[in-house]
């Protein structure tokens, strides 16, 4: 037994266990999503600009859901202010192209700007490959499934590793970060407020703030909320985090079981045109949504639930982040200090196995701190029992102060506990958090509007990113990767011998999976 998995109560001892070499190995990336907007606030219409490369083969600069979402993807960085400089040149790269077929701009806000009708959100395209069509045909199938508008949200995946952790170790972390996930929703959450065209004809619980805008008064984060990403459909998964393999046969129950609502869309519309990729609960692995998930490095063609079965867990993806309006690139180095902090204290911390009760609880405390997070007095649920969110978050940062003081000590400074000290001013004070300062920005200066709002914020924001120098070495190798992708799709798609629905029945078939015992089939 490793000193990581040392008895009930050793925190300290678990974290002398952590060399000062294992503490700088530390690692961590960002994936940005954020909607191309017009300059009045509505979405942009427009293609992927083709000045930014194939959105199929560039490793930095791709399109998430739609062909109006663009997604900048930094690599895995030693500190955060290496992984703030690369999102902040990806940014100058962007709008340096978009400023030069327009005057489109980032829209800064996770709750998207005005919205057109939702067949007219138009889907991300990526080529005539295989690989691209199934990217493409996918996204169909999130269309039919949960509605485009869904589709258009955005944020902040932090992706994080620690050198030398089991993939045991990073499952305990998950359960851990599930358990206090609040906290992140409570200081971090960027949206209380939403367009009056994201939630037309749908069901909801908001207030009507303004006539084109929606709210919670003591929301935190509306996108981690009932409107955000959920699904009637995965309500019904029951995932395990006990383990890699229990993990792996929920993801592969999933992927393989018929939904009726889903075989009722069927995979092809009369016209022979493609709906979805799958009429199974989940089409691929990609959809299921969560707040944090173990990831792995994929080989080209290799299921990711494969890559996990066979090679273990890499690193995990922290996926309840929203977009910061009021930081240039929808976040700082201050909150990745935070988020370094918190996901080590999950790692290090007692993490029982987590129940069908616990799991119940968890969701009923997301929902809550994301529509009532800042309500005073505002009760979660633990063990059975009631506890207040201030209280709770108040013990996790008493827990997190000596893991902030080791990383101080390692890199030198207290950047790591004057972060701390700062959330615990924020958890006593929600009138400074964002997503009260988003609500008070708005009844202040925007007449309660918030596409007003975020129309100004990405405004503001637009001129400082194409106010900031960028290189001629960074242009030069930005220039370079948008023309290799450019290539390389143009290789694959001339390699394509499959017809679609061959590759698209191989890709999908259960065989792939890496089911204990198999050896996954190769497409």
């Amino acid at each position: 037994m490793s000193k990581l998995q040392a008895p009930a109560g050793a925190l300290q001892d678990r974290l002398k266990a952590l060399t000062p070499a294992r503490l700088k190995g530390m690692r961590r990336g960002i994936e940005k999503e954020s909607l191309r907007a017009q300059p009045g606030g509505g979405l942009a219409l427009t293609p992927h600009p083709a000045a930014l490369g194939s959105a199929l083969t560039h490793p930095t600069i791709t399109t998430d859901f739609s062909e109006s979402q663009v997604e900048l993807v930094t690599g895995a960085h030693k500190n955060p202010e290496d992984t703030l400089r690369e999102l902040t040149q990806l940014h100058q790269f962007t709008y340096s192209t978009m400023k030069a077929l327009g005057d489109e701009m980032l829209w800064v806000s996770s709750m998207p700007c005005g919205l057109p009708t939702d067949e007219t959100i138009p889907i991300a395209r990526f080529g005539s490959s295989n690989v691209g069509r199934a990217k493409s045909v996918y996204r169909m199938g999130l269309s039919h499934r949960y509605g485009r508008r869904m589709q258009t949200i955005s944020g902040i995946h932090y992706n994080w590793s620690l050198p030398d952790v089991t993939s045991e170790q990073y499952f305990a972390l998950i359960r851990n970060f599930r358990r206090q996930a609040f906290l992140l929703l409570y200081l971090f959450g960027a949206s209380p407020a939403v367009c009056s065209t994201f939630v037309e004809g749908r069901q909801h619980a908001l207030q009507t703030l303004s006539d084109s805008t929606m709210y919670m008064p003591h929301g935190t984060s509306l996108r981690m909320g009932r409107l955000g990403y959920q699904s009637d459909a995965q309500a019904s998964l029951a995932v395990s985090y006990n383990s890699l393999d229990g993990y792996g046969a929920s993801l592969q129950d999933a992927l393989t079981r018929p939904y009726p609502a889903y075989e009722a869309v069927g995979i092809r519309n009369p016209g022979g045109d493609y709906n979805q990729l799958a009429t199974t609960l989940l089409q691929i692995e990609n959809e299921f949504y969560g707040t944090i998930r173990p990831k792995r490095v994929i080989r080209p063609g290799e299921r990711p639930l494969h890559a996990l079965r066979d090679r273990g867990v890499e690193y995990i993806e922290v996926r309840l982040m929203d977009l910061d309006p009021f930081e240039p690139v929808g976040i700082n180095a201050q909150t990745m200090r935070f988020l370094d902090v918190f996901l080590l204290h999950c790692l290090l911390g007692d993490s029982p196995n987590d129940t069908p009760q616990e799991i119940a609880e968890i969701k009923h405390n997301q929902h809550q701190t994301a529509a009532r997070g800042r309500e005073p007095g505002l009760k979660l649920k633990r063990g059975g029992q009631e506890v207040t969110l201030t209280n709770w978050g108040a013990e996790v940062l008493a827990q997190c102060a000596p893991i902030a003081a080791a990383l101080d000590a390692v890199h030198g400074g207290t950047q790591y506990s004057d972060t701390l000290t700062a959330a615990s001013a924020a958890l006593l004070d929600p009138s400074t958090l964002p997503s009260a300062r988003v609500l008070a920005a708005m009844a202040g200066e925007h007449g309660n509007s918030f596409v007003r709002f975020a129309r100004a914020q990405s405004l503001k924001t637009q001129a400082l990113l194409q106010g900031l120098p960028l290189g001629a070495d960074e242009l030069a190798h930005f220039a370079a990767l948008t023309q290799a992708s450019i290539e390389e799709q143009k290789k694959i798609e001339a390699s394509d011998t499959l017809p679609f629905e061959e590759y698209r029945q191989r890709y999908v078939s259960a065989d792939r999976l890496g089911m204990p015992g198999h050896e996954a089939v190769a497409i």
